[in-house]
């Protein structure tokens, strides 16, 4: 039984009800999944766990993955400076990449988590920058005349063509690291 007495915030209670359900619904793709708690916790802790899941998977790949000395790049691998970006797969089924400037790194790191599956992209910071030029990646801020933000939205099952040689699976995206590290060296 309902602890509401007012019979108008009683009508509110039941739509709310409705709406919870239609929410709920929505939700239920991210029960059992590993990965669920990520979008339980504030946008900014969000990054950080990004940041930590990308740092021990190279680690556990063989890289050595350091703090970065500057706030342009969130860490080293291999020595050369990385941005680190994760995106947890949004209700339309895209993910979006955030808060992409124009920075101190060579190359960003763009983890996407699914359910049950994840996604990983490595854009080297010129590729970015054309992208912003040719609208692949588009302002976040200010309409398309923002130009210290930008994000970059991937569709997992309908990759733009321009991301082909930047990664898509975890395997990829750290053979593109490996590649990235060794020129750079």
């Amino acid at each position: 039984m309902s602890r509401i007495t007012d019979a108008e915030v009683r009508i509110l209670e039941r739509y709310s009800e409705t709406f919870s359900q239609e929410y709920s619904a929505k939700r239920r793709e991210w029960e059992g999944s590993p990965f669920g708690w990520i979008r339980q916790i504030p946008p900014r802790q969000r990054g950080a766990v990004g940041e930590k899941l990308v740092e021990t998977y190279l680690a556990c790949k063989g890289f050595t993955v350091d703090r970065s000395p500057v706030s342009e790049a969130d860490r080293l691998i291999n020595g050369i400076r990385a941005e680190i970006k994760m995106s947890t797969l949004w209700e339309n089924g895209t993910y979006t990449f955030q808060q992409l400037r124009d920075q101190n790194y060579q190359f960003a790191v763009c983890l996407g988590i699914s359910p049950f599956d994840a996604h990983c992209w490595v854009l080297p910071k010129q590729t970015i920058m054309r992208q912003r030029e040719l609208g692949g990646i588009t302002p976040q801020h200010g309409g398309a005349g923002g130009t210290d933000t930008a994000w970059l939205k991937v569709d997992p099952k309908n990759v733009a063509a321009w991301l082909n040689d930047c990664g898509g699976t975890l395997s990829q995206a750290v053979q593109r690291i490996a590649e990235i590290v060794k020129t750079s060296t």
